[in-house]
């Protein structure tokens, strides 16, 4: 490190007296004289990124649009993204979403990329775009199409067939993305994406991949994308980062920025217990430095946390569940994870995810089921969880205070207490200050009191001069000195700041603290201004001789202060508890409380327009311009009144939403296992024979390749009907097969139900695969021609996260032999033919893609399909071995102007899983919408968004449930669920799959 960068970065004073703890040690991990790096109206260097010359705290979070199948809700959730404080979003696109076939790719209706980006500028959202190839995020194949597991040259290196497949996608996505930068296009088209991401999570450094991230760097530059491109470290490896970086060990490859991931904190395994026993770590500023620490890997560019826990997806077969992840990961956790990477000069943080919505169809990995909740902060429902009020209070402060951006450390403070440190940062332009208060270590649990004393711009303080500060367990305070708010002149606060504006000439500041906890503020004054407590219990006095206006006040409930004269324009305080200040939505021109959400506030003439949503009967108050003289709520007109604290409130509550009336589900039922039958005609079925072999699964020698990739069949269930002449030695089946996590198999032979054998849950990493064994009844032993039946259900092929291959782990049957008693195997044949989805890679579904259909006899006939006609299908049917189908229509009349999710809920919900053995694919009006296991679990409830499920007119749910017959193991009792019910939400529109059953292959 240069000595230069040694000395600014020390430059600040260091407090006298105690000694301070290690982790508040700056060291020289950054080099602080990096010159600027400039792409056009984005620049940075290694303190922060800047755009249009101005240094941004990029404060984002994860959103997927391919796993929100209603493309009218991606509003939605960015409007409660940008509600709950963040300024970006980051986007993975999945190229086997839009690619079903080699050379076919599809961008409209459900996967219009243009349409995402364009609703993200129009909220206000800048975007960080990650295009892959590779995503991982579990999905089948990290998100590779299916047909890519059929190419022998090897994934994610310079082998020229996958460079060329890999052409094909970027080419297409990178023109979306290229006319939607900041920086204009040759056409003067822009919009608001500031980042780009080339690769994700790429552990392996050969020269083969050397060369391959040279080419995908140059690929984007060439299709027009001018922004600083980054690839995101799996950890902290030091791996990809520019060439600037003099950090031995690193990795260089050809990107502007290095980027990393961290997910510390495990993973909950006990539903409502989770444990917070991994501190805070320090990846920047206060870090160890080296390659391996963080940010220090690449000190000439900012801190970079491409994605940090916001919270963990779950397992097939797991106990913890999304809730407990949530809790996790969720208020506290946020204060010390991310103010502690903030204060480590991590100025791009983006959390995984934000809201993490549905893994429909067949797009999981074998590792996750359906719902992708993540216990993030926006649940699958849309519901925002209580850690969404945490972040708006932390990303209200970032917003309130650009300062911030661009901080370096300031030097040690003195904490009074040995249990407690604080991280102390300084901006070098403005002298501003943020101390992050935690324990030491951060993941403490004591309740300790203390004061900090420190050189602050002010002057030097020891605070708070009345009783102490304190930290209360598991937590963390982000405390600003020595700032600017408006035209006032904050001395310090123990109180966190979230939300400040300026109107008629008057600045007014929202602060809030722990319930029960006592407050401090010192505001600077060059003479006594006159306080007025409008609210509450405030005392203050005023130090002549600094300037200093003190006020002392308990944070319970609300307080309100009135602040005149002294040389400064007139002030608002309003002080609050937790609960209070989560109530305030800074939107627009006004400050709003009360509704649990507030989705924009626009000022149009004197009237102040407002959208949101209401849990309940809410109460509304506005701080406004004096200008707004009349208020309107989602449309309809609200009489207002002054109140002494300066605000308007309505003369009577916000409605609540009313009930959502749910019909119940009556069903119509049918079998749906003729292929079991030895009589059924497979004519038009693909011979299993010699088709080329790409999988890294060996195969044994003389068997013919019956995998399903190679057949057009990539996802889902898939058929084999194989005959073969009985002899005396034919006693069983041995099944090779892969099917992923919780996969499965099951056998007939001449119709007779042989048996079915499953895949282990749970496994995030291969091997998939499994062997079977089964005992075939005495008839095989005739010498005459036998059919053996076998579905195989493959839910997903494996990640490539370490670019091994592996998701070109086999799926289907892999190998099939009869053997003699005592497991000897003998030449008999078995001449073998194979069914998937209708179609194979030609869609005829093209709509609802690649990933909605499987290869079930209903779903090649449309019975998935709302215009199946189901009249000759019985009013109830047993559980015979193999799929039974289920069918019920029903109307909903949800009343206008609510934002509902419905659910489809299967059997007691209070337990993970269930003592039955079946598992049914759930479709909604045509779609797959996932798969319930029901001995596996741990989810039991389905939300189906809105647009997939008509919310005012006609639905319908076809449930294919396969069991292996065994008494018991049935479908359970399904009945329709309110998740989620708010008064308020957006338009929705159905989204359009015109698909009939006619259009699909038929069968006889």
């Amino acid at each position: 490190m240069h000595k230069a960068a040694i000395a600014a970065l020390l430059a600040a004073p260091m407090a006298t007296g105690a000694m301070p703890a290690p982790a508040q040690v700056a060291q020289a991990t950054a080099n602080l004289q990096a010159p600027v790096q400039r792409f056009g109206r984005v620049s940075f260097d290694a303190r922060s990124l800047m755009i249009d010359n101005t240094r941004r705290i990029i404060w984002s979070s994860e959103f997927h649009p391919f796993r929100l199948p209603s493309p009218d809700l991606w509003r939605d959730v960015l409007q409660k993204m940008k509600a709950s404080g963040f300024n970006t979003v980051a986007l993975y696109f999945d190229w086997g979403y839009h690619s079903p076939k080699q050379g076919v790719y599809d961008f409209t209706g459900i996967r219009d990329v243009e349409r995402v980006l364009t609703m993200a500028e129009e909220e206000g959202l800048w975007v960080i775009t990650r295009a892959g190839p590779y995503v991982n995020a579990e999905l089948s194949r990290g998100g590779f199409p299916g047909w890519l597991v059929n190419q022998r040259g090897r994934a994610r290196t310079d082998d020229p067939a996958y460079l060329a497949a890999a052409d094909e996608w970027l080419t297409q996505v990178n023109a979306i993305i290229a006319r939607h930068q900041v920086n204009p296009d040759a056409q003067g088209r822009s919009g608001s994406v500031i980042l780009h991401q080339i690769e994700n999570e790429l552990a392996l450094t050969t020269p083969a991949q050397a060369r391959y991230m040279d080419h995908l760097f140059a690929k984007a530059r060439a299709d027009g994308i001018t922004v600083p491109i980054f690839h995101n470290d799996q950890g902290r490896n030091g791996y990809w980062t520019p060439a600037t970086s003099p950090v031995d060990k690193v990795v260089k490859g050809p990107v502007d920025l290095y980027a990393f991931d961290g997910y510390p904190g495990g993973t909950c395994t006990v539903q409502g217990h989770p444990t917070r026993s991994v501190a805070a770590p320090d990846w920047g500023y206060y870090g160890p430095g080296g390659a391996k620490g963080g940010a220090s890997a690449s000190p000439n560019t900012p801190g970079f946390l491409a994605e940090f826990g916001g919270g963990w997806f779950d397992y097939w077969g797991s106990n913890g569940g999304y809730e407990c992840n949530a809790v996790q990961r969720g208020k506290r956790f946020q204060r010390v994870f991310y103010g502690t990477n903030l204060a480590n000069g991590i100025g791009i943080q983006s959390f995984y995810m934000g809201y993490g919505g549905t893994s429909w169809g067949w797009l999981p990995a074998p590792v996750v089921f359906t719902s992708y909740d993540y216990g993030a902060a926006i649940s699958e429902a849309r519901e925002l969880r209580p850690k969404a009020e945490e972040l708006k209070q932390l990303g209200g402060l970032i917003a309130t205070v650009p300062d911030l951006a661009g901080m370096v450390p300031a030097g040690a403070v003195t904490v009074s207490s040995p249990n407690v440190q604080a991280y102390h940062n300084r901006n070098p332009e403005t002298d501003a200050r943020f101390l992050m208060v935690t324990h030491k270590p951060s993941n403490g649990q004591t309740d300790d009191r203390f004061t900090i004393t420190a050189d602050l711009p002010d002057g030097r303080y020891t605070f708070p001069a009345g009783a102490p500060m304190r930290l209360n367990g598991f937590d963390a305070k982000w405390l600003v000195a020595g700032v600017n708010v408006g035209r006032q002149r904050l001395v310090y606060s123990t109180s966190e700041l979230q939300a400040a504006l300026t109107m008629d000439g008057a600045d007014l500041m929202l602060l809030y603290g722990r319930a029960g906890e006592q407050g401090e503020t010192v505001l600077r004054y060059s003479t006594a201004p006159k306080v007025r407590v409008l609210q509450g219990t405030v005392s203050s006095r005023f130090d002549a001789t600094r300037g200093d206006l003190l006020l002392d006040y308990p944070h319970d409930g609300r307080a309100i202060v009135r602040i005149d004269g002294g040389g400064r324009p007139p002030l608002t305080l309003i002080l609050t508890d937790e609960a209070e200040a989560v109530r305030y939505w800074r939107q627009g021109p006004a400050l709003v409380r009360g509704p649990g959400l507030v989705r924009s506030a626009e000022a149009r003439g004197n009237r102040l327009v407002l959208t949101g949503d209401t849990r309940e009967a809410t109460p509304l108050e506005i701080w406004a311009p004096a200008a707004i003289r009349s208020a309107s709520w989602n449309g309809s007109g609200v009489a207002l009144r002054a109140t002494p604290n300066g605000s308007r409130v309505a003369t009577r509550p916000l409605p609540a939403p009313a009930p959502v009336s749910l019909p119940t589900l009556a069903w119509r039922s049918a079998d749906g296992t003729p292929e079991a039958q030895p009589g059924f005609d497979d004519g038009a079925w693909q011979v299993a024979g010699d088709k080329p072999y790409a999988s890294i699964t060996a195969r044994p020698d003389g068997q013919p390749n019956l995998l399903m990739d190679a057949y057009g069949f990539h996802d889902g269930d898939v058929w084999y009907r194989g005959r073969f002449t009985g002899t005396p030695d034919s006693r069983q089946l041995a099944l090779f097969y892969g099917a992923g996590g919780s996969g499965m198999v099951q056998v007939w032979m001449d119709g007779r139900f042989v048996g079915q054998h499953e895949l282990p849950a749970g496994l995030p990493r291969p091997i998939t695969t499994g062997v079977a064994q089964f005992d075939l009844p005495a008839a095989a032993q005739e010498a005459r021609e036998h059919v053996i039946s076998i579905m195989v259900r493959n839910n997903g092929h494996n990640w490539d996260l370490d670019s091994d291959d592996f998701h070109k782990e086999a799926r289907g049957l892999i190998s099939a032999s009869l053997q003699a008693p005592g497991g000897r195997s003998f030449g008999v044949p078995i001449a073998w033919k194979i069914q998937g989805k209708a179609g194979g890679e030609d869609l005829p579904d093209p709509a609802r893609g690649p990933a909605n259909n499987g290869g079930q006899y209903g779903e090649r006939r449309g019975w998935h399909l709302p215009g199946f006609d189901d009249a000759g299908w019985r009013a109830d049917a047993a559980q015979a071995p193999g799929t039974t189908w289920h069918r019920a229509r029903f109307d909903l009349a949800v009343p206008k102007g609510q934002d509902a999710t419905i659910g489809i809920a299967f059997g007691d919900t209070a337990s993970p899983r269930s003592v039955a053995r079946y598992r049914a694919l759930i479709f909604v009006n045509g779609w797959n919408m996932g798969q319930f296991i029901a001995h596996v679990g741990p989810q039991r409830v389905f939300p189906i968004p809105e647009g997939i499920l008509n919310h005012h007119g006609a639905n319908t749910i076809a449930l294919a449930v396969t069991s292996d017959g065994a008494p018991g193991n049935a479908l359970e009792p399904v009945k329709l669920v309110t998740v989620r019910n708010v008064r308020g939400g957006i338009a929705v529109r159905s989204v359009a799959a015109p698909m009939r059953p006619a259009d699909i292959l038929q069968e006889k």
